[in-house]
């Protein structure tokens, strides 16, 4: 099992963190590439795509970066930010048997974000 971890920003466009989106992008055209080339041999390769996390990078941006917060809550459906531990059931998820037939996917872990 190979589980990347990328971001919501490598599928959903923002110019903040440009750079950090088109490189975790390639993190996600990285998975599906080995999701195919070693699926025969039963390895299957996933990604979790996390969304506005609370950490100390996000805690930063928030004060450098008015009302991001808000939009961020705003546009959550759930009306929150995520904790890390918010990405414990999708890593156990696809490390577990339970996901022995899913590969090349990516597995949005952002409280509603990308459907709104």
């Amino acid at each position: 099992k190979i589980i990347n971890i990328a971001t919501l920003i490598s599928i959903i466009a923002n110019q903040k963190p440009a750079a950090s989106g088109a490189a975790k992008g390639g993190l996600v055209q990285l998975t599906n590439a080995l999701a195919v080339a070693w699926a025969r041999d039963g390895i299957q390769a996933n990604a979790i795509l996390p969304g506005w996390i609370d950490t100390d990078l996000t805690q930063g941006a928030r004060q450098q970066l008015p009302g991001l917060d808000e939009a961020v809550q705003a546009r959550t459906p759930e009306g929150r930010w995520g904790v890390p531990q918010d990405l414990g059931g999708a890593a156990v998820f696809l490390a577990s048997s339970a996901s022995d037939f899913i590969t090349g996917t990516t597995l949005l872990v952002d409280g509603g974000f990308a459907a709104d």
